[in-house]
């Protein structure tokens, strides 16, 4: 797991689309598929349901979700704190 997969995958659960997360993040639709498709491998779960066009969370999406802005929250309060040291 990656923390860059998790941004990905954040962006994908917010956005509602492979797409305008990638545009977000200034990433390819693929490349956000590839993030998605590597974490749902990892944990043997599905975390996007892909339903006419629109990526819609699983329940176990969802805690991901939940979890991973957590990490990406301290994550940039730990690079923001070094940077200021």
């Amino acid at each position: 797991m990656e923390l860059e997969q998790l941004r990905a995958f954040v962006a994908v659960a917010e956005e509602k689309s492979y797409t305008k997360a990638g545009e977000r993040l200034y990433m390819s639709h693929s490349t956000m598929s590839r993030a998605v498709s590597a974490l749902e491998h990892e944990f043997g779960v599905r975390l996007i349901s892909r339903d006419n066009h629109v990526a819609g969370l699983t329940p176990e999406g969802e805690k991901l979700c939940e979890m991973a802005k957590k990490l990406l929250d301290m994550a940039a309060e730990i690079e923001e704190k070094m940077h200021l040291s």
